[in-house]
């Protein structure tokens, strides 16, 4: 029997109450963190960001009670127990070193990337282990709902053995003015998504190839524009997406052709899903057909109502609350991140060496 009860969304925490502080003030933060955290019932008191009149805007649009002019006094504050960080990659990392000194935080939610590469992203971890503060990150693509249900039907054997993964991303993204000064735009934003998913479903491969070349729509200099890339598993298992952001001359004229696709064959079945990000703010669900040797003939289509952006942006806070009320580890804690963060430089070595690079090489 076919049981259609997927496991789509997040475990919520006992205890929805753990003060929150929030640090950045942008799109990721106001539209997404923010709206999902009101939608779930959690407990947001606090923000600050470089920018305190923007804070202040959406303090009062996100009914925030306190608006702090430094991210600093917001650490100071020791009614909050939690800090949910939406800055840039690169000043991360600085935010870190203040937030462990306070002894009253006891976790952290961190953006994704964790940090500008693995080295950062490891000190970070490593910081945040010394001083018993649970780390969370915010690697949402998991709690996209299709992308969680068919975990679940992997973890029931409805699939049998994996044997191919594949994404096929035609958007195009809205790059952050902050990744110019990066020279990075595709691997370390959009593609860590989907090389975390890849970890996420079938778990972590052995090496990855991955090519690059610029794309012709962002005009500050970048390395990784269209990426593509090959995940090899000991097991056989070969993973692939491809990752484009050019899609045509979709802004310039040319009708579209915009969509975001994926696929898992397995030995005793097919699951393939569309993503529904893209068109955002339309709210577009993500989708999952699904057919199994197990009840042969037919195509499943379970269906649901949310939306990754903004309502699955609730499972990462949740999953960092449900681990402070265990005593547990993260499901997306900082350890299990730093094999992400590794995925991803391995990406960027294979282009520059042109050659299939084992993860090993990066944590060793």
């Amino acid at each position: 029997m076919i049981d259609f009860k997927l496991d789509y969304l997040p475990t919520m925490p006992r205890d929805k109450g753990a003060r929150i502080g929030c640090i950045g003030s942008g799109f990721i933060m106001a539209d997404c963190h923010l709206v999902a955290y009101r939608q779930s019932g959690f407990n947001p008191v606090a923000i600050a960001s470089r920018t305190p009149a923007n804070a202040r805007k959406v303090a009062e649009q996100r009914e925030i009670p306190t608006v702090y002019d430094t991210y600093v006094e917001l650490l100071d504050d020791d009614s909050i127990e939690v800090v949910d960080i939406a800055v840039p990659p690169d000043l991360q990392i600085g935010v870190m070193r203040e937030a462990v000194k306070r002894r009253h935080i006891k976790g952290i939610l961190a953006q994704k990337p964790i940090a500008g590469n693995y080295g950062e992203a490891l000190e970070i971890v490593t910081m945040c282990e010394d001083a018993g503060v649970k780390l969370g990150v915010n690697q949402n693509m998991r709690y996209d709902q299709s992308i969680r249900a068919c975990k679940s039907l992997l973890d029931r054997g409805y699939l049998g053995e994996p044997v191919l993964g594949t994404i096929d991303m035609r958007a195009i993204p809205h790059w952050m003015p902050w990744q110019e000064r990066q020279g990075w735009v595709t691997l370390r934003i959009m593609s860590i998504h989907h090389l975390d998913a890849f970890r996420y479903l079938f778990g972590d491969p052995t090496r990855v190839f991955a090519s690059v070349r610029k794309d012709p729509r962002t005009k500050f200099d970048h390395q990784d524009g269209i990426c593509l890339y090959i995940l090899e598993y000991e097991s056989g298992l070969r993973a692939s997406s491809w990752d484009d952001v050019w899609t045509g001359p979709a802004r310039e004229g040319a009708e579209s052709d915009i969509g975001i696709r994926w696929r898992v064959e397995g030995t005793e079945g097919l699951a393939r899903g569309t993503i529904g990000w893209h068109n955002y703010p339309d709210r577009n669900p993500s989708t999952l057909d699904f057919t199994t040797t197990r009840h042969p003939g037919y195509w499943h289509q379970p269906r649901w109502e949310e939306v990754w952006f903004p309502d699955a942006f609730a499972g990462p806070m949740a999953q960092l609350l449900v681990a402070l009320e265990d005593g547990t580890e993260p499901e997306i804690g900082g350890r299990d991140n730093l094999k992400t963060m590794a995925l991803v430089d391995a990406c960027y070595r294979s282009v520059e060496e042109h050659r299939a690079v084992e993860i090993a090489e990066i944590m060793a």
